[in-house]
């Protein structure tokens, strides 16, 4: 625990400007990140008497080792480096809104060719047109089924997309009329965009001015006595007003706003998110945020209009953002919300009418969040916090492991030996500290061999980065038989490197062997402050070193939860990369053998040739004739195919008929489709 008197700046070095400061640990870890009106009036309330310090305050200046911070010239400019710094660093003392699942949105690829209508997931892309998110899938699913009627617009992948367009034929959707089977040329490009375009407006909510037009195109077919036209219409009609009924009208003046609630304790804090288009609610999500920091409601809706909108851009930031507290200052947050949609944004806390009947149901759904979310063991703080200390207590260790870092080892009979290291952090898993191992020392089964090996090159480059900051002298290195790496504690931009941070505790897949060689490790490098223990899975018993009897934590214990989650989790990481290595190697052929011959220029190469058997009868200069291709690679590739022997021939599964090489390639070519279509 640090003295935050031994990293005080002097007030005269600080600035009084606006600004945004980091505090950094011992380890050089970004830990916290704010910004300020004037730099020198809120750093110096880090530094009072310990006791006046609200506890979780006082918790992150005293894991604090030294501060710095950047002057910007106008509050919004803070805004947004604040944003930036917590997205990059992810530090651990600040408010993090954590969805709860991975919301579906309804996407329109608007930058293809022709543009397809799916359900997606995860990071936006540019140029595709965005609408949601939806609690289910299924809701997207249902209301682009309806939709299909009135705006026939591709739904198909490109792999489908391409061997229709192959072979003149359209999929099932274009025979029953809910595709315009653009891929067999039935409507041109354009025609196809305006239908995708008149479906985003649709979506967009401007629904109206299309059913009109659709209800006057009826009459004007039925007046020319074009029946069958006019009741095609009719069902279009009846399909658009179905789909619109799913989403019922809960703002009578057809506004376009977010509507965001908060429910808190003590402890943690839930959001919840209506968007409102067209006076039609298009889409809900939610938020919960452990409280990590002293923050009041106004903090915690900045935080949220920070993650909410600061990827976005135009149209997807309302003009209208109603709130149930406002930031303190408003001016810059309502300053940086216009600047990123172009246009004045409107943030205000509702009064009265339709909009505070509407902002009280959203207030409603984030309290059942939050209740929801305490029921969920694994996420709990409270639940959290009693299990680390369990840990602590069954170890024997000075404090809580706030940092474990987990162990496995996977293979196939001796094949393909991998190792996974897994970061749980505070209780939760870090999956961007993950990392993978190839065992490289040795061939064959031995899993502590393995252990010891994976165990001493992680700490190999812990010990090679602090040497690099002059926190482990070279006299130490030299002692450990450890030769430094190059590298530093952290990259040029202030993020820590990999292994750079060291975990409290050790966990291994296994029982005393692996444990003693993990220790070995350890104990090999000169590391004596980092506990070791092993979880063995036949009776969930953990080993520590030196001890022929397991310590034994009763089955509902908390830690041994919290142990066995970590535990499966590394076991889950290990088994998936080793499977994945198991595949490339099954599906490797003689070109991989050419040192620098990448995926692009091999697909390259057959397609030019039509197969490797007509590739392996070319010459060198024909194979320079390929684009790309030197005459030194070229003869790389005629020597590692005239070395690999001649695969065996495919048969054919339905006739027993051998296959000559060209036809088995192009027949795993229409598997490989089959398989991207599926």
């Amino acid at each position: 625990m640090a003295d935050p008197s031994s990293y005080r700046p002097k007030p005269g070095q600080i600035p009084d400007a606006p600004g945004v400061y980091k505090f950094r640990d011992e380890h050089r870890r970004v830990i916290y990140v704010g910004k300020a009106k004037s730099l020198r009036q809120r750093l110096a309330n880090y530094f009072q008497d310990l006791a006046n310090l609200h506890p979780r305050t006082r918790s992150m200046v005293t894991t604090a080792a030294s501060v710095e911070w950047t002057v910007v010239t106008t509050e919004v400019e803070a805004l947004q480096l604040e944003y930036s710094w917590i997205k990059e660093f992810d530090p651990r003392f600040n408010v993090k809104y954590r969805d709860d699942k991975s919301y579906p949105y309804l996407a329109v690829t608007m930058n293809e060719e022709f543009p397809r209508v799916q359900v997606m997931r995860g990071q936006k892309k540019k140029g595709v047109r965005y609408f949601g998110p939806y609690g289910h899938a299924w809701a997207i699913r249902d209301t682009v089924d309806l939709l299909l009627r009135a705006f026939p617009v591709r739904t198909c992948s490109a792999g489908v997309f391409k061997n229709a367009a192959r072979t003149g034929r359209p999929c099932l959707l274009g025979y029953i009329g809910k595709c315009s089977a653009p891929c067999v040329e039935r409507v041109t490009p354009e025609e196809h965009r305006e239908l995708a375009e008149d479906f985003c407006d649709f979506m967009a909510g401007r629904t109206g001015t299309y059913i009109r037009r659709l209800e006057r195109q009826m009459a004007d077919a039925a007046e020319e006595m074009e029946y069958e036209r006019a009741a095609r219409l009719r069902d279009d009609i009846e399909a658009l007003k179905k789909a619109m009924e799913k989403s019922a009208v809960v703002l009578a003046d057809a506004t376009d706003a977010d509507l965001i609630a908060l429910a808190e304790d003590e402890l943690e804090a839930a959001v919840q998110i209506f968007h409102v288009r067209g006076g039609r609610v298009r889409g809900q999500r939610g938020w919960v945020t452990d409280k990590v920091e002293a923050v009041t409601s106004g903090d915690l809706v900045e935080h949220a209009l920070q993650q909410l909108y600061g990827e976005e851009r135009g149209d997807a930031v309302p003009k209208e953002v109603l709130v149930p507290a406002l930031p303190d200052p408003l001016e810059p947050v309502q300053e940086w919300l216009t600047e990123r949609r172009g246009a004045n944004v409107s943030l205000r806390i509702p009064q009265r009418g339709d909009k505070k009947a509407l902002m009280e149901t959203v207030a409603r759904n984030a309290q059942q969040s939050l209740v929801l979310h305490k029921t969920k063991r694994a996420s709990d703080l409270t639940t959290r916090s009693r299990a680390l200390e369990e840990i602590a207590a069954a170890l024997d260790l000075d404090g809580a492991p706030l940092r474990i870092e987990c162990y496995d080892i996977s293979h196939l009979q001796g094949d393909d030996v991998v190792a996974s290291m897994v970061v749980f952090e505070d209780g939760l898993a870090r999956k961007s500290e993950y990392r993978r191992f190839q065992i490289k020392g040795f061939e064959g089964q031995d899993d502590v061999r393995s252990m010891h090996e994976v165990i001493t090159r992680r700490f190999k480059r812990y010990l090679a980065d602090k040497e690099k900051t002059g926190e482990w002298s070279p006299e130490d290195a030299e002692e450990s038989g450890e030769v430094p790496a190059n590298g530093g504690l952290t990259e040029e931009d202030g993020r820590p490197k990999r292994f750079a941070y060291p975990p409290q505790l050790v966990v291994v897949d296994g029982g005393q062997p692996q444990v003693a060689a993990a220790q070995k490790a350890l104990d090999e490098l000169g590391i004596d402050d980092i506990a070791v223990c092993g979880l063995a899975k036949r009776l969930e018993e953990v080993w520590v070193p030196g001890e022929d009897d397991p310590v034994i934590l009763p089955r509902t214990s908390e830690g041994l939860y919290l142990l066995q989650r970590v535990r499966d989790e590394a076991h889950r990481f290990a088994i998936t990369y080793q499977r994945a290595k198991r595949a490339k190697r099954f599906r490797a052929g003689p070109l991989d053998a050419v040192p620098g011959l990448g995926d692009a220029r091999k697909q390259t190469l057959i397609k030019h040739f039509g197969s490797v058997k007509k590739l392996r009868s070319a010459t060198i200069d024909q194979i320079c004739e390929v684009p790309g291709i030197g005459r030194k690679t070229a003869e790389a590739i005629v020597v590692a195919l005239a070395q690999a022997a001649p695969a065996a021939p495919a048969v054919n599964t339905a006739t027993g008929e051998i296959m000559e090489e060209e036809e088995s390639v192009t027949a795993g070519s229409s598997e490989e489709r089959r398989g991207q279509e599926t």
